[in-house]
């Protein structure tokens, strides 16, 4: 079975908008093939996402979420493609969600790709020499390595954490129902939180 990378998964959901766990499955039963990946997605009733993908999604909000207390608030941008879905309500009220989920999950980056790899590549190191020092052989070091890193991305990027009003949901597949929805291509662009005193 080929071995499913980052870069993979992003380079599907570049080309169809579709959900990083959601290309991350279809690549995983197609064997690391795109163009089966694809086929795979389409048959699970994805395509109507996938037609949106090549749209430029440019107009949104940037809305703002302080905790009670004024001591952490969070800004975020997400983009669509009107300014119309930007004003509807579903649109907010996601905005508002994922903004809120911020606060409280600190996410550092919004996908993997956002990542600094330097800071992966420490990662990394860590957790072999965690699994050297629990005694496993190095091929099963390596899987281990692979395990935890999962997990970390799964803590650190927004896109995979579970959201935390609905933990069966991760902000991807919420951003990608929302998509379905409305009927645009949406993405979350960006955000920062600033805490009082840092």
């Amino acid at each position: 079975m080929a071995e499913i990378t980052a870069a993979m998964v992003r380079q599907l959901r570049d080309s169809t908008g579709i959900g990083m766990m959601d290309c991350k499955k279809a690549l995983q039963e197609s064997d690391g093939d795109m163009e089966k990946a694809v086929d795979f997605l389409r048959k699970q009733g994805m395509s109507a996402v996938e037609k949106r993908a090549g749209r430029d999604a440019n107009e949104g909000v940037i809305a703002s979420y302080i905790h009670p207390g004024s001591r952490l608030g969070v800004l975020l941008e997400v983009n669509c493609e009107t300014d119309f879905v930007a004003r509807t309500d579903d649109f907010q009220e996601f905005t508002r969600d994922v903004a809120m989920h911020i606060a409280a999950e600190q996410p550092t980056a919004v996908g993997r790709e956002d990542v600094d790899p330097a800071l992966i590549e420490k990662e990394k190191e860590i957790y072999l020499e965690q699994a050297k020092n629990e005694g496993k052989p190095e091929n099963i070091a390596e899987k281990i390595v692979q395990g935890r890193l999962e997990k970390y991305y799964q803590e650190v990027c927004l896109l995979e954490q579970a959201f935390v009003k609905d933990p069966d949901k991760t902000i991807d597949q919420m951003l990608t129902e929302l998509t379905a929805k409305i009927g645009e291509k949406l993405s979350i662009r960006r955000f920062a939180c600033f805490r009082l005193g840092e």
